[in-house]
């Protein structure tokens, strides 16, 4: 506030520097004298004055690097919580089954690629879920990162899981990537998912 304070100060000094002139002298003042300004003095302050009062205002208003950054880390916690808050509702869905839930996790377009390797589809994930040829018994998350990419989410984990799928018996530990997008809603929808298993039990200790 000092700093701001400063620059306003100096940028009135300047204006006055250029309108208060004596005709005799050719002084500079820092005092103003209405009645030593020629026309021409009068009319430059005319034109110039709200040109200085716009740039004093901008710069008494303009937030400080301080409060930008202070901004910034809080909506990022806030976009951060609420991404925790899905791979939650994530996990709950697959455990019971919840399709209403899953459906919505989801976006149209998402694709998975299995431990097995093999690729899904949302209307394939619903459907082995529905079935439940797609059942876990267990599902516990750790190890979880975040990263953000304007409107995208990144998530890693490690998931220690039992269950079933299509494929088998999947039950082990797994590191998966799960990649988030918001929608033109504001909404954030699941687009992606990769599971590899993890093969020494010591690597995610």
């Amino acid at each position: 506030m000092v700093l701001k304070g400063s620059i306003t100060a100096a940028l009135w000094r300047s204006h006055f520097r250029l309108i208060d002139r004596r005709n005799c002298a050719r002084l500079l003042s820092d005092t103003p004298m209405p009645g030593a300004m020629t026309k021409l003095s009068f009319s430059i302050s005319r034109r110039v004055a709200p040109a200085f009062l716009l740039a004093s205002m901008l710069v008494m208003t303009a937030p400080d690097a301080a409060s930008q950054s202070q901004m910034h880390r809080a909506q990022k916690h806030e976009i951060r919580h609420e991404i925790d808050q899905l791979e939650d509702q994530w996990r709950i869905a697959v455990l019971k089954g919840d399709i209403p839930a899953m459906d919505s996790l989801l976006a149209d377009d998402y694709m998975a690629i299995t431990a097995s390797g093999t690729l899904q589809t949302k209307d394939e994930a619903l459907a082995n879920l529905r079935s439940g040829r797609t059942h876990f018994l267990s599902l516990e998350i750790s190890d979880r990162k975040v990263r953000f990419y304007r409107t995208t989410a990144l998530v890693t984990s490690v998931a220690d899981v039992k269950a079933t799928t299509p494929d088998g018996d999947i039950s082990g530990s797994y590191r998966y990537t799960r990649v988030y997008v918001r929608d033109e809603h504001g909404a954030w929808k699941i687009v992606s998912f990769e599971a590899s298993k993890i093969g020494d039990q010591a690597e995610h200790r």
